[in-house]
């Protein structure tokens, strides 16, 4: 274990933490609510609002099981550090700000994830990395967009199946108010696998730091302070990746809304359930994709599709690049 940390260093960490959560919020923000402000079922301001309230009480639903993989499961929480847990976070605060001022729907669990790989390989090298863990998450890169494409996919042949005989009046009733079911169940999906991210990195500080006794947990206080930072994140939206999901890609109806958000949903809670700490932009990036491609090939922009890839593959390179060089700043000053 590390030499112990003063409470207001210890505070300080965890506030970072905290503004991490933030920003994941305001961040993947456009996951919660790209499709249903896009198919004008709800105006930004009320789908922040929606979006924020399952955000924050998804914690009821959900066990910590990706917590405990980001806490013990990336690098070995022996070498954890106050400086790696800080060296992380930045690397993962300035790709999502990076991201967030391009419009760019990149995954702040990626970031975060490449923070922490990037701190402990600058610490003591590769030796830090639990390879079980992050070749999980990595494989989560490929497979969670692919379930949501074949999900939304399945869901919007199965609907066009049983209203073929509705006009498309009753079909767009219908489904605008369907969106209200599925736009929450996607922000509970959302709100239980991101916010337990933060709640990983915080709870593995504290043990490192011998406040949470012999064995690894996450405390109840961090777990409504993780949840009620992503809520507050999403309140503030991030209005330029909204743009970016829920029309660059393809332009929705309320009935392909309802089955992207229906089949990204299913996709976090599958995922949550196992303990992956899966990107929710990848996941409704996905599902928006293969709801376009029931229409017909044409109707998806691949080429605003393949740019969001490239930021997908970059991510965590990047946030891992630029978190070695924030622990080298903070070994500085250790």
């Amino acid at each position: 274990m590390e030499a112990s940390l003063s409470l207001p260093l210890l505070i300080g960490l965890i506030g970072v933490a905290l503004f991490f959560d933030f920003l994941n919020g305001l961040h993947d923000a456009a996951n919660s609510i790209a499709t249903i402000v896009s198919t004008r079922v709800l105006r930004p301001q009320y789908a922040v609002g929606w979006a924020a309230f399952f955000n924050f009480i998804a914690f009821l639903f959900f066990g910590l099981h990706v917590a405990e993989t980001l806490g013990t499961g990336i690098i070995d929480p022996a070498i954890v550090s106050p400086q790696v847990i800080f060296a992380a976070l930045m690397g993962a605060i300035v790709w999502n700000i990076v991201t967030w001022l391009f419009g760019i729907p990149s995954s702040s669990s990626h970031a975060l994830v490449g923070g922490l790989v990037g701190a402990g390989w600058a610490k003591v090298g590769f030796s830090s990395i639990v390879w079980s863990g992050l070749l999980k998450t990595v494989g989560a890169i490929f497979m969670s967009p692919a379930i949501g494409f074949l999900l939304a996919l399945f869901f919007v042949l199965v609907v066009s199946w049983l209203f073929v005989r509705q006009t498309p009046f009753a079909v767009d009733r219908t489904f605008r108010f369907m969106q209200f079911v599925s736009a929450s169940l996607y922000s509970l999906g959302h709100g239980g696998n991101d916010a337990q991210k933060t709640m990983g990195i915080i709870a593995v500080l504290l043990f490192s730091q011998g406040q949470l006794g012999p064995s690894f947990h996450v405390p109840l206080w961090v777990v409504i302070s993780c949840q009620s930072a992503m809520a507050l994140g999403t309140l503030f939206g991030g209005w330029r990746i909204v743009h970016t999901m829920g029309s660059k890609i393809t332009r929705l109806n309320p009935m392909q809304g309802f089955c992207a958000e229906t089949g990204g949903a299913l996709t976090l809670f599958a995922a949550t359930w196992l303990g992956i700490p899966v990107s929710t932009t990848h996941t409704i990036t996905g599902a928006i994709i293969g709801v376009g491609a029931a229409r017909r090939l044409s109707a998806v922009r691949w080429g605003v599709a393949g740019n969001i890839v490239i930021a997908w593959v970059i991510t965590m390179p990047a946030a891992a690049a630029i978190a070695a060089a924030c622990y080298g700043i903070a070994s500085l000053f250790a």
